[in-house]
């Protein structure tokens, strides 16, 4: 039962990250000289949708991969992709660094708020664009654990039943799940006036944000924050 759940979801999973990187490539319309930053890409993979920018990207030597893995078996899968290990605080780059920056589904783990507002300002000091997703908190099925419902209860509780079912690396600082408010209200903290907010939806329910946001989105000298 456990198998067949977890092949279903990997499916799913698959599917909404290729839906993204498609998105991805349609708004920014990418070329052979547009440098891009990677924040937290995967040493490990799971599926054939791990690290699915560097799979499918035609100009790996354009990207830069920054995260807190060793990426030792990482740089053996990408050799043209650079790859940076920091301390998971400020970014290694001056600013403007790079074109675009891409991060998949990290937000949420990078720490507590302070943390989130940390990674928000650092991504957008150092690139021109951004696009950042994140699960949404009120997805009946917390995407990480598979577990459905209990999520929404307060935090202790939920990390109780984590650590009852033998999923304790799922609880303490592993992820702070989002919800539409808690990222609007993450990105003005961060000092992010422009945005574009965008959900995707999985059996009615929305499953995850698409965050952008940079000079694409700072056409107008007012704030303009959009959710679609």
């Amino acid at each position: 039962m456990a198998d067949w759940k977890n092949k279903l979801a990997y499916c799913l999973s698959g599917q909404n990250r290729r839906k993204k990187f498609d998105y991805f490539m349609q708004v920014f319309s990418p070329d052979a000289t547009t440098q891009i930053l990677d924040v937290g890409a995967a040493e490990d993979e799971f599926s054939e949708t791990d690290n699915l920018l560097e799979r499918l990207y035609p100009h790996p030597g354009n990207l830069t991969v920054l995260g807190i893995d060793p990426y030792r078996k990482f740089r053996e899968r990408y050799p043209a992709v650079r790859a940076l290990v920091y301390d998971g605080r400020e970014f290694p780059f001056p600013d403007q660094s790079f074109d675009l920056c891409w991060s998949n589904a990290v937000l949420e783990h990078v720490g507590n708020r302070d943390r989130q507002i940390l990674f928000l300002k650092e991504i957008r000091r150092v690139a021109r664009n951004a696009f950042v997703t994140t699960p949404n908190r009120f997805f009946p099925v917390e995407v990480h654990t598979r577990t459905p419902l209990l999520h929404l209860l307060p935090r202790p509780a939920f990390e109780r039943y984590l650590h009852w079912v033998g999923k304790g690396w799922a609880a303490g600082d592993y992820m702070f799940l989002l919800s539409l408010r808690d990222v609007q209200e993450l990105l003005r903290a961060a000092g992010i006036d422009h945005y574009l907010i965008r959900r995707n939806h999985l059996c009615g329910f929305t499953l995850d944000f698409v965050v952008m946001f940079g000079e694409k989105f700072e056409v107008r000298r007012q704030p303009q924050a959009r959710v679609e």
